[in-house]
């Protein structure tokens, strides 16, 4: 047995992370065995046909980043296939959002080859150890959350009414929407999940689930074929390195745009020994502001950040010009071992493969992903993210594991939990606890600064001349960060109210 400290998104995802610890897995056994929970567990937030990123910091070892993040689908096709398959939904989620569903909205995905090439080169216990409490939580029955609950109450109809299949696995058993708490099934994505225990990736490539969805790609408008599914593969990334405090901070490199954003933030706020908001929204209003005029619209998403990494390093943020659903896990073990895996499936394409009770991404409908407009990047481009799993290492020995949902909120959660926790010295769950700021962009480019209630964070607001919009209390519209540290105290795992979590240590 090895002793974990894991921060998970809910019971499920816990349970299976830290029965892996229990088996004798270290932190990458349990994030692998809390993120495949979590993607079959929270429907309409994640989902096994999404994207992943893996940060592993081993012991005594370097850290690396597996990119397993969506792909633009298409080889093979005709030009005449593309810019079609998609509809538009408008919904009332983040105070107004309308998103591209429908077959053609569909990316190609990569969140299970991460996690296996991350089992493979980091975990030890088998691929089937790791699969199998997700399928008895979807046989047996598995807790609905509460981000869940409230995000599937808003687009339950408009989203997911199209497909029968789909719509049935988010609809509560009053035949209404589904309650935070509700116990769900979906036997028919156990049955998968048996068989992805014994097949391993190739089932959803070369395999049986590979088959039937290309297969419905093709009789739908979709753009996946099963050239993209063979043809795609994980990618073993040197993470971007930044030194905040006493701590050396592993980040998701480029083509990612969340691990750039994250790591021009924190480089800045380093030089703020004792920070202030006023700091933080001058340097996410400069930081994302040039996300917006420059990776937003890139094409090469890899040049682009790693000049922004090189112009901030060598100039600040004087060389900068002026012009939805995800989930994390966290995991650290006693032998220092860190683990941080987000992964998205989007807004969800309304859908499933047929028979399976897997629902389906939408990244290529995502408005905020696809800035270029609809399928305007060659088949196998890498697609934006703003995920950002993140670990650390302190210069004593200490470890951490970080990371956030929360779309663009993702790095300004991570700039500031982080700068509380490894500049300012507070503990960590007061650190995630504290009040936030978010320097939005409003549909015209202006900025404003959005916060949840503090008076110092409204003080620094208005002495930024910025606009301000107070929330009432803390909101998931800030993130919701989990985090695993193993310190002097030992381990140790804090979990973000904003978001239902789940955290634990193993004993």
């Amino acid at each position: 047995m090895t002793r974990v400290a894991l921060a998970a998104t809910g019971p499920a995802p816990l349970e299976a992370g830290l029965e892996a610890a229990a088996d004798g897995g270290n932190a990458v056994d349990a994030a692998i065995a809390a993120a495949l929970s979590a993607m079959s567990t929270e429907p309409g937030v994640v989902s096994l046909m999404g994207g992943a990123y893996v940060n592993v910091w081993p012991a005594g070892s370097d850290p690396v980043v597996v990119d397993g993040n969506v792909e633009m689908p298409g080889r093979g096709l005709d030009p005449s296939a593309f810019g079609q398959g998609v509809r538009q939904v408008h919904t009332d989620y983040g105070g107004g959002v309308t998103i591209g569903a429908g077959h053609g909205s569909v990316a190609n995905s990569g969140a299970l080859q991460a996690l296996s090439l991350a089992r493979d080169r980091f975990a030890v216990l088998p691929w089937r150890r790791l699969v199998e409490p997700s399928a008895r939580a979807c046989r047996e029955g598995y807790r609905i959350g509460a981000a869940a609950a409230l995000y599937l109450g808003i687009v339950r109809d408009t989203l997911f009414g199209d497909d029968a299949e789909a719509h049935a696995l988010v609809t509560g058993a009053d035949g209404g929407a589904v309650q935070p708490g509700e116990t769900c099934l979906n036997v028919d994505l156990a049955d998968i999940l048996e068989l992805l225990a014994v097949q391993g990736v190739s089932l959803f490539t070369t395999g049986a689930v590979g088959r039937v969805f290309v297969d419905d790609m093709a009789a739908n408008g979709g753009l996946v074929t099963a050239a993209d599914l063979t043809a795609y593969e994980a990618v073993v990334r040197t993470p971007t390195m930044r030194s905040v405090g006493d701590w050396s901070v592993a980040l998701n490199p480029p083509p990612s745009v969340g691990g750039p954003m994250l790591a021009a933030m924190l480089g800045q706020l380093a030089h703020h020994e004792q920070w202030t908001s006023a700091e933080v929204i001058d340097i996410q209003r400069r930081v994302l502001a040039y996300r917006l005029s420059v990776h937003d619209r890139s094409r090469d998403l890899d040049a682009d950040g790693h000049a922004l990494l090189a112009s901030v390093e060598r100039h600040g943020l004087a060389g900068l010009p002026t012009s939805a659903s995800t989930a994390h896990v966290s995991a650290v073990d006693e032998h220092g071992n860190a683990c941080a895996i987000t992964m998205s499936a989007g807004y969800g394409a309304g859908m499933v493969i047929p028979g399976t009770g897997i629902l389906l991404n939408n990244a290529l409908g995502e408005p905020e992903l696809n800035r270029l407009g609809l399928h305007a990047v060659p088949p196998g481009t890498r697609l934006a993210s703003n995920m950002a799993p993140t670990t650390a290492r302190s210069a004593v020995g200490s470890a951490l594991a970080v990371g956030s949902p929360g779309a663009d909120r993702i790095t300004t959660a991570l700039m500031q939990v982080l700068g509380r926790s490894l500049l300012l010295g507070d503990d960590l769950q007061q650190a995630i606890d504290a009040p936030r700021l978010h320097v939005r962009f409003l549909d015209d480019g202006s900025p404003r600064v959005e916060h949840e209630p503090s008076d110092e964070i409204a003080a620094a607001a208005a002495g930024s001349g910025l606009p301000a919009h107070r929330y009432p209390g803390p909101h998931m519209y800030f993130g919701g960060v989990g985090a695993a540290r193993l310190g002097a105290d030992g381990l140790f795992a804090a979990g973000d109210a904003r978001r239902e979590a789940a955290v634990g240590v193993s004993p």
